[in-house]
């Protein structure tokens, strides 16, 4: 069920990645301009600043395509599935599903746990044990 985990999330991250890579001016700016909540003004913020945001918009681009190769590779696994955790964990807080905060629209309702909140306790999961040891590279390189 790791090996599985892995896979579904690494896949995950790597296509998002790969489809940003891809699209020829995609940019991050649009989003951030639209974030609810507490942290609005600071992913306005990251927005407004043309030096962040082409950081924002690298980091987007070739860190979710890193982690999601690394997961699907099962290489430096428990880094990758820490990495993906904190990317979630980024994705929450920027549209969080809280109470007195209107989210953006999305595929369903939520209140406190959404699927950005699922997959980031499924990456913990994924980093609390070797899971590249099974079927990946990990074991070969890794001493965990």
């Amino acid at each position: 069920m790791l090996l599985f985990l892995r896979l579904t999330i690494g896949w995950h991250f790597l296509y998002e990645g790969f489809v940003k890579i891809a699209s020829s001016g995609w940019t991050a700016a649009g989003y951030l301009n639209i974030v609810p909540g507490p942290f609005s003004g600071l992913f306005s913020g990251l927005a407004a600043n043309p030096s962040m945001i082409a950081f924002v918009d690298s980091l987007m681009k070739y860190g979710l395509t890193a982690v999601g190769l690394l997961l699907m590779l099962g290489l430096f696994s428990r880094l990758a599935a820490v990495g993906a955790a904190m990317f979630l964990a980024l994705f929450y807080l920027s549209n969080p599903p809280w109470l007195g905060v209107h989210s953006m629209a999305g595929e369903g309702s939520y209140l406190i746990v959404n699927k950005n909140l699922v997959e980031l306790a499924a990456a913990l999961v994924l980093a609390a044990f070797p899971s590249g040891r099974v079927l990946g590279l990990d074991m070969l390189f890794c001493r965990e």
